[in-house]
């Protein structure tokens, strides 16, 4: 070996170091056998006085060119070792080895062989060390750390490092760390953090990181340094995953391997462009994927266990590889979407805090099948895009608080049936476009769907912060239960493409607000519905699909009607009556009454019902063609003299004036003849004519007296009048009585 100079130091990355620094592997093995090292005390061996030493002793090899194997299998060497600048051609062989601890700064590796490693100490390779080849460390045992930081590890293709089973007392600490290839450490054991932030794991052949089975004592940090972003090329594999305290991707970059990924199974529910894998993971914490944070592929967190939030506040999740504009298009340039894949999968998973997503951008779709939130879930702000697809598909989706999704912008549809909200599931001011299709027969999806949801307070889909809230696919609240209040006061709903605007098919909630700042483009559904209170206004019952009522029940207006606002029944008529589309259904008529009765309003309950008979004559008028004429006269004679039994008291009128007619005319005719001659009557106009019109009742002239010509007919009319306006009378008090009673 040739003498060092003085002053110079080795560059271990030159591919030509100089002949100085060269020495032979045996030369260093057989050193680190013949090491003892000096008396610890206050001079050098001078025995100047002893004390214990508190560390152990260090042999260090510093700027050396290391030339064959450095051969320390199943060698125990009760101190540390540690070479500086130090050039190696082969890989040192540390196999079952037992070390103080051994630390490679600012060296050149092409790899270390340390399967059953056993280290009391920390291993480190630290000051920029590159290792251009595999560490294995295989079933190693560090009782203190594994320092990678700045590390630069090469294998491409391969395994940079292959660490299975490896136990560590402390942490794993790899900031800045470099890695070309495969960072494989599947059933890692480490009793403190495993740090990876501003790592760069490039493996774009399959996974950056194998961490299947992993046990973290502390948190896993895949955070920015003051360097660099931490930025993962590959999949990062983490199922079965468990941490003790928080799993942090804030302002990370994932990107998917080049080729998908497959299990061989049910493809349905898999995810082939992931870019983090982390089934059944189990988390004490938060999972941190926010502040900027990026994924190109799917994050898949399925029946994972999270203790405390998932937060994805400022993500972008974009499986839309760059084309996805996260705005409206208009005109004829076609907007991307439906996309192949998810952007974000957690079926099945629990989270004991909320979900934290405001002012997200994602591109493809949502899954949230069987989640449960037990804190408030915040999507303020967000953009959702998998135009003509299912943008969130949340069955059975659970949260404790409230779903809160105000100003968000919706390419597509949002699916919650049975999902559980504990407190409100707020739209305002949100926007709802391009909601997906069905593949059988490619009709259009709602825009949102909560079929048997249940909501503890209100579901909000109104105005807000200036904005209407806005979807143009139905809004489908079929059979929900709704707590508190259905708002969709200000909203503009339907489009010129949907059907149906509303379905509120059996829906149940205390009020319903449908004041509206255009009319529904489209249908809407209230059949079954029930509510406590309505607050409408005239452009609702203008829908273009119109409105379907059939026992739909609501027991007040949130604007009474007043006792004297004749007019604003009629125009509740005429609103309720376009609502129809001018199609006669007698259950609409009916409620209406029924909520002015119950509110007082009884004058009023009988217009509504006087209406609702007009409407079913000319019904029974249009069903019956050639009678048509005769029950469109029946119905206006019922109308106008008893008002179909409703106004009792016009036929009491109309029997006065029949009275006085009748007695007019029969007392300007001559004395009749009497029916028996034996009978001694005084001829009385006015009782003969009230006994012709009360039936039943007689006042001694009833079929006493002959008449003939017209006073005979008038006679039979009188008769056929009073049974029908008597009976007029019996049935409208018979009414009376029995709502009073009731």
């Amino acid at each position: 070996m040739t003498e060092e100079p003085p002053g110079r130091r080795l560059d271990p990355f030159d591919p030509q170091p100089p002949e100085w620094a060269r020495v032979r592997a045996e030369e260093v093995v057989r050193q680190i056998f013949a090491f003892e090292p000096g008396p610890a005390g206050w001079g050098p061996a001078s025995g100047w006085g002893r004390r214990r030493a508190t560390t152990p002793p260090v042999l260090r090899f510093t700027d050396k060119h290391i030339v064959g194997v450095l051969d320390l299998r199943a060698v125990e060497f009760p101190h540390l070792l540690e070479f500086v600048r130090c050039r190696f051609e082969e890989p040192p062989d540390l196999r079952q080895t037992n070390l103080a601890g051994c630390e490679f700064g600012t060296c050149r590796l092409p790899g270390l062989e340390g399967r059953n490693l056993y280290s009391d100490n920390d291993l480190r390779f630290v000051g920029g060390t590159r290792v251009e080849g595999r560490i294995d460390l295989t079933d190693a045992e560090i009782s203190g750390s594994l320092e990678l930081t700045g590390a630069k590890l090469t294998n491409v293709g391969g395994y940079a490092l292959h660490a299975d089973r490896l136990q560590l007392a402390g942490a794993l600490l790899a900031a800045d760390m470099q890695v070309r290839g495969q960072l494989r450490i599947p059933g890692l054991r480490t009793g403190g953090n495993v740090n990876l932030s501003g790592a760069l794991l490039d493996s774009p052949e399959g996974y950056a990181l194998d961490g299947n089975g992993i046990q973290i004592g502390g948190n896993l940090q895949c955070v920015a340094t003051s360097t660099r972003r931490f930025t993962s090329i590959g999949r990062l594999y983490l199922p079965s995953a468990r941490i003790d305290s928080d799993f942090s991707l804030r302002g990370a970059l994932l990107r998917p391997a080049d080729k998908d990924y497959s299990d061989g199974g049910n493809q349905r529910f898999f995810d082939q462009r992931a870019t983090l894998i982390a089934d059944r993971m189990q988390v004490s914490g938060n999972v941190d994927l926010d502040k900027e944070f990026t994924s190109t592929g799917t994050l898949r967190i399925v029946n994972a266990r999270i203790g405390g939030s998932l937060r994805l506040s400022g993500a972008t999740v974009d499986l839309s590889g760059g084309v996805e504009p996260f705005e409206e298009r208009t005109g004829k340039t076609e907007a991307p979407g439906p996309y192949r894949y998810r952007a974000l999968h957690l079926d099945g998973t629990e989270i004991d805090g909320g979900i934290d997503a405001r002012n997200t951008r994602i591109a493809g779709q949502v899954r949230l099948v069987d989640v449960n939130a037990r804190g408030s879930v915040v999507l303020d702000g967000s953009i959702l895009s998998n135009r003509n697809g299912d943008v969130v598909e949340g069955r059975r989706f659970t949260t404790g608080g409230n779903l809160d999704a105000r100003g968000v912008v919706v390419f597509g549809s949002v699916l919650l049936p049975e999902a559980g909200i504990g407190a409100n599931f707020d739209l305002r001011a949100s926007r709802l476009v391009s909601p997906g299709r069905y593949r059988r027969d490619q009709s259009q999806k709602p825009s949102v769907d909560l079929r048997v949801a249940q909501i503890g307070r209100d579901l909000v889909c109104a105005r807000g912060d200036g904005k209407s809230f806005s979807a143009h696919g139905e809004i489908r609240i079929r059979r929900a239960e709704i707590g508190r209040q259905t708002n969709f006061q200000g909203a503009e709903l339907g489009s010129k493409l949907n059907v149906t605007a509303i379905n509120g098919f059996g829906l149940i909630t205390q009020e319903l607000r449908v004041d509206v700042a255009a009319p529904p483009r489209g249908h809407v559904n209230l059949q079954h519905a029930r509510c406590a209170n309505l607050a409408d206004n005239d452009k609702f019952w203008d829908a273009s699909g119109h409105i379907s009522l059939h026992d739909f029940r609501y027991d007040a207006l949130a604007k009474p009607i007043e006792l004297d606002d004749d007019a604003q029944v009629k125009h509740r008529l005429k609103l309720l009556r376009n609502a129809m589309g001018d199609n006669y259904r007698p259950g609409p008529y009916d409620q209406f009454a029924t909520m002015l009765r119950a509110n007082g309003n009884e004058e009023h309950a009988s217009t509504v019902l006087i209406d609702k008979q007009r409407w079913r004559y000319a019904a029974l008028a249009d069903g019956y063609r050639l009678l048509g004429l005769p029950v469109m006269l029946w119905s206006w004679l019922q109308r106008w003299m008893v008002g179909y039994g409703y106004r009792p008291m016009r036929a009491l009128l109309w029997l006065l004036a029949l009275l006085v007619a009748g007695s007019v005319w029969f007392s300007l005719q001559p004395t009749p003849v009497e029916a028996n001659a034996d009978d001694k009557l005084v001829w009385n106009p006015v009782l003969f004519t009230i006994d012709q019109l009360v039936p039943i009742v007689d006042f001694g002239h009833k079929n006493r007296w002959h008449f003939d010509g017209a006073s005979q007919w008038i006679t039979a009319g009188l008769v056929a009048s009073g049974w029908i306006l008597a009976t007029t009378v019996a049935a409208g008090i018979t009414r009376m009585l029995r709502r009073s009673s009731t």
